[in-house]
């Protein structure tokens, strides 16, 4: 089935690029939540080891899906502050190869912040239940392969928290199962999307 995108590019050199996307994938998830849109993917065509990069590319069989979100006035009104450059949808080219942009949560229970919150969460269960609270400390490291995060606030708790994404590569096109930011997941949504990074490096 063809598919289609299109791409936001961040156009100012010294701009904050995980608050800036951050930014767009809160604008999808908004457009998705509201519309009962499935299949929706993003790709980051400027993606390296050192950086997320500067673009963001939405993926989609419906190029009027796209259109529509395309058309949200947040991505309009960055165009015409010249923050962003909007390109037209394009199908994907069939020789395109595939990547997987996934969340991956267990990147965030490494960091202090998160640890805190969860300990909290399981002392309050345990005092809940009657129990004595008596976390056992984890001495072994986890390492990840490269991720970069995005920032996102969340309207209903009010709070910001950080999605840790991460490229894999595949060998084919897997079905289009994306979470409503647009990512797979390390388990239930596994949605791949075209390489864009040879096309518009």
């Amino acid at each position: 089935m063809q598919r289609y995108y299109f791409i936001v590019k961040i156009l100012p050199e010294d701009s904050n690029l995980a608050l800036l996307l951050g930014r767009c994938i809160s604008i999808l998830h908004g457009f998705i939540c509201k519309n009962s849109i499935s299949g929706l993917g993003i790709s980051f065509p400027s993606w390296s080891d050192e950086s997320i990069g500067n673009a963001i590319a939405f993926v989609h069989v419906d190029s009027d899906v796209l259109k529509k979100l395309q058309s949200q006035s947040y991505f309009q009104d960055m165009q015409n502050f010249g923050v962003f450059k909007i390109f037209d949808n394009q199908p994907v080219p069939g020789d395109c190869s595939e990547v997987i942009f996934k969340r991956n949560q267990a990147i965030a229970k490494m960091f202090v912040g998160d640890a805190r919150r969860r300990l909290k969460r399981l002392e309050k269960r345990a005092l809940q239940r009657g129990e004595v609270f008596n976390p056992v400390k984890n001495q072994s490291g986890r390492e990840f392969d490269t991720f970069h995060c995005v920032a996102l606030g969340s309207t209903s708790s009010k709070q910001e928290f950080l999605l840790h994404i991460q490229r894999e590569r595949v060998t084919n096109h897997q079905n289009a199962e994306f979470n409503q930011y647009g990512l797979a997941t390390n388990q239930r949504c596994r949605g791949s999307v075209p390489d864009l990074s040879k096309i518009h490096a």
